[in-house]
């Protein structure tokens, strides 16, 4: 499925009706650089299962817990790491255990260590406030 995304907002309230389909145990996986949405995305997903935690980049923490909602999730930035080993390292598999949510930035470091059922998104720019955004994996209603 492919979207087109003028504004923060439109990103957001696409992540908020993912939201409604996602059962426990999904893995979202993000591709795309810098500045694509991917956080905004994010926001939209825990605004979307009723997280009520203010969503920042995890980018220095490089997992954000949000719980509290519908499920919980967890909001990695695998931008530092080296390789999927470090995931394991970081408890990967205890997480995908606890049945909340796993979006991932960054998934192209760690996709090995990716589950056959992740769901793909894919950001692209278009111009300095339009997004191509391009879901595989998932169905929306």
């Amino acid at each position: 499925m492919v979207f087109q995304s003028h504004s923060e907002a439109e990103t957001e309230a696409l992540g908020h009706r993912l939201a409604q389909v996602l059962t426990p145990g999904a893995v979202i996986a993000y591709e795309g650089g810098l500045g694509m949405g991917k956080t905004a995305f994010t926001r939209g997903l825990a605004a979307g299962l009723h997280c009520p935690a203010r969503v920042t980049s995890p980018t220095f923490t490089i997992v954000n817990e949000y719980e509290g909602g519908r499920l919980p999730l967890f909001h990695f930035d695998m931008y530092r790491l080296p390789d999927a080993d470090a995931l394991f390292d970081i408890g990967w598999e205890d997480y995908l255990a606890r049945g909340g949510i796993c979006a991932v930035e960054w998934s192209e470091q760690v996709s090995e260590a990716l589950p056959p059922d992740t769901i793909w998104i894919r950001f692209s720019r278009v111009s300095d406030t339009e997004r191509t955004i391009t879901l595989e994996g998932v169905e929306l209603p």
